[in-house]
């Protein structure tokens, strides 16, 4: 029996700092974490569970076990240590840090410490017994060869692999599984009978029933075969597995969903404005199913009136409905080769909630008065119904307006004088963003071609023309002015920044740039319409891409935040996104926002605050890596398996990044990208210079960097491994430079990309 414990002298169980915050969130509130902390602190031991219930006086089961769910929770974050007595001690020692794994294909893994210092490295000695996306707690136990701080495991804080993905093996009487995300590698081994009667080759689903220790590999066993490794399909199947994302609808979800009819009810439209008879069009791509947002406009004395309608999405998915749980979980589409999984379900997100031609729908105007400049002098939001006029295409619209077709403005010939102010609109907004100096990157995309059965008949570019500039252009006005419109109204929101380079990066970017005679103006601190000044002076150059490519990667991603840090790229002190509601939960809580606002309601009531913004912020930026992270491992699979037939046959192409192991080329024409190691660039010791992007030889002096042409020779494709190994056959030398004339500002935009 326990002798009853007592409470350390001179601390007071009663006085939590944080007591008023617990009673808000919980019926029936327990000690707060920073309570607890003191608590142990004051006492100046570990202390047990039954000690710490009996120093805060819980008695009752249901205190007890949330008590207990608190400590765990606190292990779990990395705030409290569970001894071999069994008891919980601080984490105090600034050599202990708690952090999220980050496994690498070659064994070794780092630690992603939670307070956002430096990463921690781990041998592959120490993630033997972890797995990537486990969080564990270690101590710095010393600084490797390369500076870096060395991590050694002191307790793993959470197992947040369950199931793993990967191809079935059998081999001397030992099954085991390959995992097919890269961050894992260790195999699998599958426990005896626990095969599910999968054949060697398959892709298989593995539960994990013991997870691995610094002497044994994880084991599972197999709960579901997906099937044939070369199966039509599999690799998206493998990818939606691997990255874990939601694409069954919850019953609840379902159900909830079940009263929804195709057509928007008529109570739904009163107190709305009518804007039915406005001659609103979509324009999007041929194969596009959901549509965000339409477009009017017309010519004012003083300019334009713009009016950008978005599909109400906030008024179907309720606060804390099924469906607005599932597109929090889900965060965002994501998109694959002819392939989607939506945020919403289908009923909402290419029926209720897209502005398809001829029928109600409700919608959430931005409104933008625009003077013959192009820029914005007053923007204001209202609720309205809508009745697309047309589905237009990018295609036939640039035909329409670029290229005169007299067809197509017979066709359209009642939209074709308001098709005709959207472009006049769109060409000063054009000046308006170059003399501010917003970004325009030319950059290439491409577009996968299938044939029968899924097999890639070719990779084709894709082209941009000025639809698509004009849709985005009014799209950034949108998103700018709602950005704008909540920061006046104090709002708690979600923004989306993009910060400028960091002084590291910016100092290899401009060493790089010397090297190769070109400079960046602004000196510490680049504008980004310095950035689009040396853009302009590249032009007509054959390495301007792979210039872009350098300039692109100077610059930190773009995520959600509740901070205003301003948009970088776009050159704008305020950004966000509400622009697709249907595609991005982001979207969805600035429209709530909005609403809340235009209902006169105070910012204290509003169902969101900063801390929930924050969490928000930082799930729905993870999400979308998530997403970016599986769409480019079905691409690169597909890209592989259209390669496999390739093997022995030479290709130019054009050296696309340079690393300490080699080079990767991507191929003229048809735009794949594969390594050529540096065990194959001859009898030459070859040293990795990162900041100019090149490997040079030690005897010879040969030189590879970025840009450079090659012939190569394709000498393995690894479907399992979704890599392209190559041979040099061939250096033709540099990429000459071009003459360039004295830098303009272009009005040409650029191609499609993630803001």
């Amino acid at each position: 029996m326990t002798s009853k414990s007592k409470k350390p002298a001179g601390f007071s169980s009663t006085k939590d700092p944080y007591a008023q915050r617990e009673a808000e969130k919980y019926e029936n509130p327990i000690p707060s974490r920073e309570h607890i902390l003191q608590l142990i602190e004051h006492s100046g031991k570990p202390l047990r569970r039954v000690d710490i219930s009996e120093a805060f006086s819980l008695a009752s089961e249901e205190q007890l076990e949330a008590l207990r769910r608190r400590l765990r929770a606190m292990e779990r974050d990395g705030q409290l240590l569970f001894n071999r007595a069994q008891q919980y001690c601080l984490v105090n020692n600034k050599n202990l840090i708690a952090g999220r794994v980050i496994g690498h294909a070659d064994g070794f893994g780092f630690i992603k410490p939670d307070d956002g210092s430096d990463d921690l490295f781990l041998s592959p000695r120490e993630m033997n017994s972890l797995l990537h996306n486990d969080r564990a707690l270690v101590r710095v136990a010393g600084i490797d060869k390369k500076g870096r701080r060395e991590g050694a495991v002191v307790e793993i804080l959470e197992r947040n692999t369950s199931q793993v993905v990967g191809r079935y093996f059998k081999e001397d009487g030992f099954s085991y599984v390959v995992p097919d995300i890269k961050n894992i590698a260790q195999n699998v081994l599958i426990q005896k009978g626990g095969s599910a009667k999968a054949k060697k080759g398959q892709i298989v689903i593995v539960e994990i029933v013991e997870q691995p220790t610094k002497v044994r590999q994880p084991i599972g066993r197999v709960i579901e075969v997906l099937g044939d490794h070369l199966a039509p399909g599999m690799e998206i199947q493998m990818a939606i597995r691997s990255y874990e994302l939601p694409h069954q609808w919850p019953d609840e979800l379902l159900l909830e969903i079940k009263p929804l009819s195709p057509e928007v009810p008529e109570s739904a439209k009163v107190d709305r404005v009518d804007l039915r008879d406005l001659p609103l069009v979509t324009i999007d791509g041929e194969d596009a199913r959901d549509f965000d947002d339409a477009v009017f406009c017309k010519k004012t004395p003083n300019g334009w009136k713009l009016l950008v309608a978005i599909a109400d999405v906030s008024h179907y998915v309720k606060l804390d409905s099924a469906l607005d749980r599932e597109a929090k979980n889900r965060s965002t589409s994501v998109y694959f080769p002819e392939q989607v999984i939506p945020m919403l379900p289908e009923i909402l997100s290419n029926g209720l909630c897209s502005l398809n031609p001829q029928v109600d729908r409700l919608c959430m105007v931005c409104e933008l008065l625009i003077d013959h400049q192009g820029v914005v002098s007053r923007a204001r939001f209202f609720e309205a119904v809508m009745n697309s006029h047309a589905r237009l295409t990018y295609t036939d619209v640039a035909k329409m307006l670029v290229d005169g077709d007299k067809v197509l403005a017979k066709k359209y010939k009642a939209l074709l004088p308001h098709l005709q102010d959207l472009y006049a609109l769109y060409q000063a907004m054009r000046i308006s963003r170059e003399l501010r100096g917003a970004m325009d990157f030319d950059t290439q995309e491409t577009k996968i071609i299938f044939g029968k059965e899924r097999k890639i008949e070719k990779i084709v570019p894709t082209e941009r023309n000025d639809a698509h500039k004009l849709i985005e252009e009014f799209m950034i006005a949108a998103n700018s002015a709602a950005a704008r419109y909540l920061n006046a109204k104090k709002m708690p929101r979600l923004l989306r920044i993009h910060e400028g380079p960091s002084a590291d990066k910016l100092f290899n970017l401009k060493t790089f740039l010397g090297e190769l005679g070109l400079k960046l103006g602004g000196g510490p601190q680049p504008t980004p319409l310095d950035y689009m000044h040396l853009v302009e002076s590249i032009k007509g150059r054959p390495d301007a891409h792979l210039i872009q490519t350098v300039l692109l990667r100077s610059m930190s991603q773009a995520v959600y935040s509740p901070d205003t840090k301003g948009h970088f790229g776009l050159a704008l002190e305020a950004y966000t996104h509400f622009t697709s509601p249907i595609r991005r939960y982001p979207d969805l809580l600035v429209h709530r926002a909005i609403r809340h606002c235009l209902q006169s309601k105070s910012v204290a009531s509003f169902c969101y605050g900063v801390p929930e913004m924050i969490t928000l912020g930082e799930q729905c930026s993870a999400k979308e890596r998530r997403a970016d992270d599986a769409t480019r491992d079905v691409v690169s699979w597909l890209k592989c398996e259209y390669m496999m037939d390739k093997v022995g046959e030479e290709f130019d192409g054009i050296i696309s990044a340079v690393t300490s192991f080699g080079f990767f080329v991507e191929l003229a024409e048809i735009y794949v990208e594969g390594l050529v190691h540096i065990s194959n660039l001859g009898q030459d010791y070859f040293h990795f210079d990162p900041v100019s992007h090149q490997l040079k030889g030690e005897r010879t002096n040969t030189c590879f960097r970025l840009g450079d042409r090659v012939k190569v020779l394709v000498s393995r494709v690894d479907l399992d491994e979704k890599k392209i190994d190559f041979e040099l056959v061939k250096k033709q030398g540099a990429v000459k430079k071009a003459k360039s004339s004295k830098p303009e500002i272009s009005s040409k935009p650029a191609k499609k990309r993630r803001k």
